[in-house]
């Protein structure tokens, strides 16, 4: 849900409203009861917080070794796969 932000034409009071995109928009202000005004604004982009949300994280040599080391590509001493019956 979207954060509107409102400003009362009669006192020039701002404020913010976390409201539904479906909700019908404010339409008096919470201090004086005058008429008030939706304000256009850019919003706040998404932001991450913490390590891991590069592109590169993902794409070390070091991860795809670990893969392999978890059992995903060894082969066992005939040359086949690990799993796969002799036939």
């Amino acid at each position: 849900m979207p954060t509107y932000e409102y400003e009362c034409r009669k006192c020039g009071h701002v404020f913010e409203k976390f409201q539904a995109i479906t909700a019908a928009p404010v339409k008096t202000c919470p201090k004086c009861k005058g008429k008030v005004a939706r304000l256009l604004s850019g919003g706040a982009g998404i932001i991450f917080k913490g390590s891991g949300f590069y592109q590169t994280d993902y794409k070390k040599t070091a991860y795809a070794s670990h893969k392999e080391d978890a059992g995903g590509g060894k082969k066992a001493a005939g040359g086949k796969a690990e799993g796969q019956a002799a036939k």
